[in-house]
């Protein structure tokens, strides 16, 4: 049983409603299913048709996470959602990024829906998880950073964590090294995350878990932490 407090951000974002699956018995080392690439494909052409003739600026999805973060203290344009880095990606034509069968299932869903999803390895994940404010004595290693360096969270940040350790700074701007997922990865826990704009929340949810029933041949289970209902579990 793992759980996800959203409490923290509701008095600032009281839109806030973040989708916690757990997704279990992933089958990591296998060959890569070619109905994948075909899959992949298909989302790449049909958000760059969506994409063709609008900016970025433009898109309500994308609108409330940059307002999100001006709101608390992210001024950079280069700090962007983790959506929006996808969209941006396809848009430029450089297609959805091939990391593993778990990464790009859900990046696909991510980007057809236009909400940011990510995923930690659910056996490198410590006690419950939530999205707060950042606290005195958080650290963060970014992943993929090399040499490995601390890089805390500002004061009043928005971060999503677990009991021991951050796992993504700025909201969904960029994941730590120490929960990442791996092609090994047996067993996820993955967050849709909504603020509004326009996309529904559950159909990607119902999407995500359908791709990686399919692609990955995992079991998941599901439940939605929001104003309603701020603390969830998920067994």
């Amino acid at each position: 049983m793992i759980g996800l407090d959203v409490s923290g951000v509701l008095t600032d974002f009281p839109e806030t409603r973040v989708a916690l699956i757990v997704a279990r018995d992933l089958e990591p080392g296998r060959p890569r299913p070619p109905a994948l690439d075909a899959a992949l494909a298909e989302v790449e052409a049909e958000v760059a048709g969506f994409l063709a003739d609008r900016a970025l600026a433009e898109v309500p999805e994308l609108q409330v996470w940059r307002a999100a973060y001006k709101a608390f203290g992210v001024k950079k344009t280069s700090y962007r959602s983790s959506v929006e880095r996808l969209l941006k990606q396809i848009q430029q034509g450089r297609g959805l990024p091939r990391v593993s069968d778990l990464v790009d299932c859900y990046n696909a869903v991510s980007a057809r829906h236009r909400l940011p999803i990510g995923a930690d390895d659910l056996d490198r994940v410590t006690g419950g998880l939530a999205f707060r404010r950042a606290r005195p004595g958080d650290d963060f290693f970014a992943l993929g950073a090399e040499p490995a360096s601390d890089d805390p969270p500002k004061p009043g940040e928005v971060v999503y964590a677990d009991g021991e350790k951050l796992l993504c700074r700025r909201w969904n701007w960029y994941q730590d090294a120490r929960s990442a997922t791996t092609p090994a990865t047996r067993h996820a826990v993955l967050t849709v995350q909504w603020l509004g704009g326009g996309t529904a929340l559950e159909p990607a949810v119902e999407e995500t878990c359908a791709w990686l029933a399919e692609h990955c041949k995992a079991h998941m289970a599901w439940a939605i932490a929001e104003a309603g209902a701020p603390n969830v579990e998920v067994d």
